[in-house]
């Protein structure tokens, strides 16, 4: 099929390589002139793994443009957005991009009939406003046509960024929100590959054991566009309790690991998102979890549920901080050296990152702050220039001064170097990642969450 990306970030990039692999004709469009020059070079303006080497064996097959004119809207035969919806101070969806987006679509639209895919993360109800902007903008553009031949449908992304193209080719579930039986079916025919599983795999990805067909669930829009809020509520949700579990659990002198352990083999409750530690951050959670908030403001409902897991995770940043003073006293010229800056690893992805609030809160106390990251650190120089962080590249550098070290992303290369050069200092582990036994062998002083005392 003939199909067209709007946006390319995370879930833009990742799913038009998906379907360029699966032998569709895609087209990115992307108002950000620099990242689509990039892309016509073959170069991937994001970290993502396996996603370099699959971009580059359909590269040439692919087409990317900042101009709308240019971007094969006439011909499409599936338009999906993939805009950002960034949060507005108030923890409203800024959807500006996605107007923007329903607007140039309308202006360009072929006479056959088109389906539009949204699948940027948007308010309830956000379809039918996308379909009345492109239906206005239409005839506005074309007033001497009573076509309207399109139909906008929402497919909600759950791609989780270190694993996105992974669950771009494997995801655990698709869904469809549409009553119209014609997009049901073009749709169904696009990732119909994906649902049945019948294509070769990529180099480098594998597929995972068991996995014959997706499940594909169609629904009404509506509920289409709430399940993705939904269910990031409630993954959000789980970690803040398990980490509320942690505090009690330093308190009686329980192993919070333990905890998640014994009650994730409850198959109704189940092992994933309960890692106890400082919390989560990135592009969905905080974001959407504010949404959900403010939407069901207009209704006068409260989510007290929703409420409290904002609270509990925004609260674990200032844990970091009062335990270093609780240890070291006064942080006032004291050497703290931050091992991970992104927000999880396996991405450069600073958006809503721990370690941004941390290092403020630490240098506003007057900690000299320094920070190591195998990957995040040139967009952490680009978009935190100011942040008054010494960024070193070199892991043992980097901990060269170091009287607490605060470990805040839990990148599998941390566990794995040789601490034995490492000069001794208090290690605060934020994702109760490393070898604590070893590290006090080495003659460590260890804190990490919800483990009896803290003590290790």
């Amino acid at each position: 099929m003939r199909v067209v990306i709007i946006g390319t970030g995370y879930v833009g990039l990742n799913t038009a390589v998906m379907l360029a692999y699966l032998g569709n004709e895609v087209t990115c469009m992307d108002i950000n002139p620099d990242k689509v020059a990039l892309l016509k070079q073959g170069v991937v303006p994001i970290h993502e793994p396996h996603l370099d080497d699959v971009f580059l064996s359909v590269h040439q097959d692919m087409h990317f443009t900042s101009d709308y004119a240019q971007a094969n809207i006439p011909e499409a035969d599936v338009i999906i957005i993939a805009v950002g919806t960034p949060s507005l101070p108030d923890g409203k969806a800024n959807l500006s991009y996605l107007h923007q987006a329903a607007k140039s679509i309308a202006q360009h639209l072929g006479e056959t009939f088109t389906l539009i895919v949204n699948k940027s993360t948007v308010p309830i109800g956000a379809g039918n406003w996308v379909e009345g902007i492109i239906h206005a903008y239409y005839q506005e553009c074309h007033p001497a046509e009573k076509n309207h031949n399109f139909n906008v449908v929402s497919s909600p992304e759950f791609l989780s960024q270190g694993s996105a193209l992974r669950d771009s080719f494997f995801p655990n579930r698709i869904i469809l929100g549409s009553e119209h039986k014609p997009s049901i079916e073009r749709f169904g025919k696009l990732f119909e590959p994906i649902q049945k599983q019948n294509f070769q795999v990529p180099a480098g990805l594998v597929r995972p054991e068991g996995l014959k067909e997706v499940p594909f669930f169609v629904c009404d829009l509506i509920s289409a566009e709430m399940i993705k809020y939904a269910a990031n509520a409630f993954l959000a949700t789980k970690i803040s309790f398990i980490n509320e579990i942690g505090h009690l659990a330093d308190k009686v002198g329980a192993n919070v690991d333990a905890i998640s352990k014994g009650i994730g083999l409850d198959p109704r409750i189940g092992q994933h998102f309960l890692n106890a530690g400082i919390g989560w951050g990135g592009s969905c959670f905080g974001k959407d979890t504010a949404a959900l908030v403010a939407i069901a403001q207009d209704y006068d409902l409260e989510m007290p549920i929703v409420r409290a897991a904002r609270k509990v995770n925004y609260e674990q940043r200032t844990w970091v901080v009062q335990t270093l003073a609780e240890r070291m006293g006064s942080l006032e010229g004291k050497h703290i050296s931050l091992l991970g800056f992104s927000f999880k690893p396996n991405t450069d992805d600073l958006r809503d990152a721990p370690s941004i609030d941390i290092s403020r809160e630490l240098i506003k106390r007057g900690a000299i702050v320094t920070a190591h990251d195998p990957i995040a650190l040139k967009n952490a120089r680009l978009q935190f220039p100011d942040l008054g962080v010494i960024y070193e590249d070199d892991f043992y550098t980097s901990l060269e001064k170091a009287e607490a070290i605060v470990l805040l992303t839990e990148w599998q290369e941390y566990a794995h170097m040789d601490w034995s050069r490492v000069p001794k200092a208090l290690v605060l582990d934020g994702r109760n990642h490393l070898d604590h036994q070893m590290l006090k062998g080495l003659g460590f002083e260890t804190v990490n969450f919800g483990r009896g005392t803290g003590l290790q």
